[in-house]
């Protein structure tokens, strides 16, 4: 049995015990700040983005009287617009911290795509989430596929919603406003309005998934996995189990 350090000698003779066979925690930090700020940011404006954008495609039933005495769905599209303005303020932002963050803040823009090892790693991960081996390895950063589908998903369908919104932002606007004159020529580019509409609404369910696998994924991992991570975008650091 191992000695008690002096120092756990107030404690119960059990818990002292525990305490010396335990294994340190070994931490990283990973996510600085502006990182950790602009993931929770932007995860409000995109639910924000998502009740407004559902209701704005499928409105809520017509309200009583007359339609001067309501301002209902004026709110949604105003709080539709805002949540766009922070989401793609926010996507501008984390390029620039891509730039002088930390290695890990340009994960988001990069992928490895012509490393072999790489691909290997994603077949790992890929048996680890089928249940087919029985624990992942060990990832600082994001694991491989989380890579992956961060940059193809999110990041490349991101961009998408943030032109195609201001693209039809502008012509509420009207033509010659600023947005009409950076993003008007989508429209045209996909065919006309209707199909922007339709690929902007699309991209609302795209989004949707790959939220509801996000969230799985990172509790999956603090439950299963070897390593922090829904604690790791709070406080920044990643500790290890093993």
């Amino acid at each position: 049995m191992s000695a008690v350090p002096k120092e756990l000698n107030h404690l119960p003779g059990a818990d002292a015990r525990e305490l010396v066979r335990a294994h340190p925690i070994r931490s990283v930090y990973v996510y600085e700040a502006p990182v950790r700020v602009w993931h929770w940011i932007n995860a409000l404006a995109i639910t924000v983005l998502g009740v407004t954008g559902y209701l704005i495609g499928s409105p809520l039933p017509t309200l009583p009287g007359e339609a001067s005495d309501h301002f209902l769905m004026g709110y949604i599209r105003f709080a539709h617009f805002a949540a766009g303005y922070v989401f793609a303020i926010g996507l501008l932002g984390r390029l620039y911290w891509a730039f002088v963050g930390n290695h890990h803040a340009r994960e988001l823009f990069t992928v490895p795509v012509f490393s072999k090892a790489y691909w290997a790693d994603i077949l790992s991960m890929l048996k680890w989430y089928a249940f087919l081996i029985p624990q992942p390895n060990r990832y600082v950063g994001h694991n491989p596929l989380a890579r992956f589908a961060m940059f193809f998903v999110f990041l490349l369908l991101s961009v998408f919603m943030a032109v195609s919104g201001f693209a039809l932002y502008g012509e509420g606007l009207g033509m010659g406003s600023w947005a009409d004159r950076a993003f008007g020529w989508l429209i045209p580019l996909m065919g006309q309005s209707q199909d922007v509409h339709t690929w902007h609404h699309l991209g609302l369910w795209i989004m949707l998934i790959f939220v509801i696998l996000h969230v799985y994924a990172a509790i999956r991992e603090d439950i299963m996995g070897r390593q922090s991570v829904v604690s790791t975008m709070i406080s920044g650091y990643r500790t290890f189990k093993d």
